[in-house]
């Protein structure tokens, strides 16, 4: 019997049907690449604004995370998706300031930054985690 878990939060925006916001299994949690969506219109927000669209999309990642019984302080991956290299700097500096107040074990988690192509034309920003419970 499978231990394997949806985690759902009307703190994060919908998920599409064809995915969950998050899987759980044992003390594993993936969180879903996140856009900057506010969950409360379900508007995309921070149209052309690396740096808002940033925060937004951790603070999604992070109601997800809470959802699954988890914090930052439980992520030991990141996976960071831009459409501009020229916009790695400000998101960079978001991303810091947003997890900087979230890891008080002082040990941040890894990343990885891809520069691709993203689902709509305004997103300029997605974030995935993977997370190990205690």
């Amino acid at each position: 019997m499978s231990d394997k878990t949806a985690v759902s939060t009307t703190e994060a925006p919908a998920p599409m049907p064809v995915y969950s916001q998050g899987v759980r299994k044992g003390n594993i949690l993936q969180v879903s690449g996140q856009g900057s969506v506010d969950p409360a219109t379900g508007e995309f927000v921070s149209t052309g604004d690396v740096k808002g669209q940033t925060t937004r999309v951790l603070q999604n990642v992070e109601a997800i995370l809470k959802a699954g019984g988890g914090s930052f302080d439980d992520v030991v991956m990141m996976r960071v998706y831009l459409t501009k290299r020229e916009d790695f700097a400000v998101m960079n500096e978001a991303y810091a300031e947003f997890l900087s107040t979230r890891t008080p074990s002082g040990v941040l988690p890894s990343r990885t930054t891809v520069f691709t192509g993203l689902p709509r034309e305004d997103m300029l920003v997605e974030i995935d985690a993977l997370a190990v419970l205690s």
